[in-house]
């Protein structure tokens, strides 16, 4: 099966502690990082691809995600979710409905096509890095669980109660293991 193409907008801003991106596995360099990230991101979404509705299914997306610091996101946090204080992840979806399928006679023409926007995924550095050490993981391992969580909310998964929490939690491990970045 093909990785979709992914159209990734990959930002990670200023100022960060060095200390902290050089903890990051290389995810945290705008360079590299980048092509890790879109990666791995495409590899998710063609996992993915069978739960998805036939609407969601594409074989390009574009998104984006910003590493960031904690003041930065705890303004996003009370801007967007009315919460103070930072948070690890937030996910700004860009469909609020499924679009609308182009017409077939499209789809078996040989252009690139168009990519689905998926939204933003926004993580602040700071709180994963003390998330990391207290569950004594690396900071890219908790990168990357935080990138899957955010990923799937712009996939329209959610998490109102804790049955629905755990089964978004077990689809992360699933989908980091599946992609040998977590153990």
């Amino acid at each position: 099966m093909t990785l979709p193409a992914l159209d990734l907008a990959f930002a990670v801003a200023d100022p960060l502690p060095p200390e902290l991106l050089s903890r990051a596995d290389g995810l945290a360099d705008p360079l590299a990082g980048g092509r890790s990230w879109e990666r791995t991101l495409a590899r998710w979404l063609q996992a993915l691809s069978a739960e998805l509705p036939e609407e969601l299914r594409a074989p390009a997306y574009s998104l984006g995600l910003t590493l960031t610091d904690d003041a930065t996101i705890a303004g996003l946090n009370a801007q967007w979710r009315q919460k103070s204080g930072p948070t690890d992840v937030l996910a700004f979806a860009a469909l609020e409905e499924a679009p609308p399928l182009p017409p077939s006679a499209d789809r078996d023409e040989a252009v690139d096509p168009e990519p689905l926007e998926l939204g933003d995924v926004v993580i602040s550095l700071e709180t994963a890095a003390r998330q990391a050490e207290e569950t004594g993981l690396g900071l890219g391992q908790e990168l990357l669980f935080l990138a899957s969580h955010g990923l799937l909310h712009l996939l329209g998964w959610d998490h109102p109660d804790e049955a629905a929490l755990a089964a978004m939690l077990e689809r992360q491990e699933r989908l980091l293991a599946g992609a040998g970045e977590r153990a």
